[in-house]
């Protein structure tokens, strides 16, 4: 304390020379000025001021490093948060392109059952259509052999009748009667 009040006297040394009379004295105001100002400080320096306003600097400075700390915490996690919600995306989108070609694959394969399918249904239409035309031709083949046996027997008929005497129909009428009693019994 002695230090400070020997530093303000000697800074004061200008107001020294003021034109109102000797410094050391009350009515002098850089005087007065000067002892108001040393009673502050002392006061300041009694009450602890300085010690105080360090401790609530420190205290600030503590609760911005908090902060900080925690700012940076959190920012941290956030990034963590990031990536792991970027590693789920790059899954998710993994997983997608996964889905897609399996899809394509299956597909292509209902593609080819299908294909397989067509081809046999066309096979057995086209052996159906064979087999329907091979048998339309042998229906019309026994259509035109069977119309053909009816000419040739009513031809044979007709012959038959022209040469045919009475009494050789009534023989051979006899001779069919007596064959189909033979075959019956």
């Amino acid at each position: 304390m002695k230090k400070l009040t020997l530093l303000f006297i000697l800074a004061a040394s200008p107001a020294l020379a003021s034109e109102e009379g000797p410094f050391f004295s009350l009515r002098n105001p850089n005087f007065v000025v000067l002892i108001a100002f040393l009673l502050f400080v002392a006061i300041i320096v009694k009450f602890k001021v300085p010690a105080l306003l360090g401790s609530l600097l420190d205290k600030r400075a503590d609760t911005i490093k908090s902060e900080l700390d925690e700012a940076r915490a959190l920012r941290e996690e956030a990034q963590s948060i990031l990536a792991s919600y970027e590693r789920k995306a790059r899954e998710v989108q993994a997983q997608a392109e996964g889905i897609v070609v399996a899809a394509k694959r299956d597909a292509q394969a209902a593609a080819d059952v299908a294909k397989a399918e067509l081809q046999a249904s066309i096979a057995r239409r086209l052996k159906a259509a064979e087999e329907q035309i091979a048998s339309a031709e042998a229906s019309a083949l026994k259509d035109v052999k069977d119309r053909a046996v009816q000419v040739a027997i009513a031809a044979a008929a007709e012959v038959l009748a022209g040469q045919m005497t009475p009494d050789r129909k009534a023989g051979l009428i006899d001779t069919a009667i007596s064959e189909v009693q033979a075959r019956l019994n």
